[in-house]
């Protein structure tokens, strides 16, 4: 028989693995915007994944049909993530990964707040309190990102925005489609968006946008966003499905180790000790509105089971 335990452990590999490949994204990205613009990196990860994903789906017997209300359900979830992924592959074209790693992880701070504006989630005075403190935080971080960098330090802001709307539009599509079929999907819809903006671009002369024909290497940086992606987000997936997100979500701040630790190993970037600082601040807040989740979860249910056993 399976316990709880036996489902928990892989659960827990399964997103270690996802905080280890996820910054694969970012330095397959920021070496492909050494020569590709940002718009033709970001096309070519929908593409790779939608080519990735579709056998995925097929053996599993999947179906591609979707209901209407699935489909805007996926147009709003790819909208959400291209705005995610191109300005998170901007902002690491110029500034280093874990930099703009730790201001995007403003995220969850963002993801409480629109909970609570459109969902009514219940949000207490110390969640709010330390989401406050986590904000501040990234701008200890931003602030001399954007001494540096110029404005470009505030697109990773743009990003925590955007990805939280994508978790909130995917818990709701999760109702709807398997996890398989939402990654096909998005990533199908995204490149179908993505191609005409970038096609249109041709001799625009925008940087962003702009798109070449890739060279040598280039080829392989392009796919290894596109594969990077599509493994760590099927990591992600399944280890929600094997583990409860409380129990998952402390771990996702490892990402930001691994990301400075690819960094450092491939462009010699290292954060400053105020770029420390400020990333303490977010993952100590971070954390504790964890912990704020778990202890609310834990009197909901007593409230529900009065005379259920407590747990730890």
């Amino acid at each position: 028989m399976t316990t709880q335990t036996d489902r928990i452990l892989p659960g827990v590999a399964l997103m270690l693995g996802f905080c280890l490949f996820a910054p694969l994204i970012d330095v397959s990205a920021k070496l492909a915007t050494q020569t590709i613009p940002v718009g033709q990196v970001t096309l070519a990860r929908f593409v790779v994944q939608a080519a990735l994903m579709l056998p995925i789906l097929l053996v599993l017997g999947q179906g591609l049909r979707m209901t209407a209300r699935a489909f805007r359900l996926v147009l709003w979830r790819a909208l959400a993530s291209i705005a995610a992924t191109f300005t998170f592959v901007w902002a690491v074209s110029h500034m280093p990964i874990a930099d703009a790693l730790a201001i995007a992880f403003v995220e969850p701070f963002i993801l409480l707040i629109f909970g609570k504006l459109m969902f009514n989630d219940e949000v207490g005075p110390r969640r709010i309190a330390a989401s406050a403190v986590g904000f501040l935080g990234a701008l200890m971080v931003i602030q001399p990102s954007f001494a540096t960098f110029g404005w470009v330090a505030l697109l990773p802001v743009g990003t925590a925005f955007a990805f939280a709307a994508y978790m909130l539009i995917t818990r709701e599509a999760s109702r709807h489609m398997t996890p398989e079929a939402m990654q096909v999907h998005t990533a199908w819809v995204a490149a179908l968006i993505c191609l005409p903006i970038v096609m249109l671009a041709k001799g625009s002369g925008i940087a962003t946008l702009d798109p070449v024909m890739p060279q040598g290497v280039a080829w392989g940086w392009l796919f290894g966003v596109g594969l990077a992606a599509t493994v760590s987000h099927m990591f992600m997936t399944y280890a929600l499905k094997l583990a409860p997100s409380a129990t998952l979500a402390p771990l996702h701040y490892l990402e930001i180790v691994s990301a400075a630790t690819l960094a450092y190993l491939v462009f010699g970037d290292f954060p400053n000790a105020w770029t420390w600082t400020g990333i303490a601040v977010i993952v100590a807040s971070g954390l504790y509105i964890i912990h704020r989740e778990r202890v609310t979860a834990r009197q909901a249910r007593r409230a529900r089971h009065p005379t259920a056993p407590v747990e730890g």
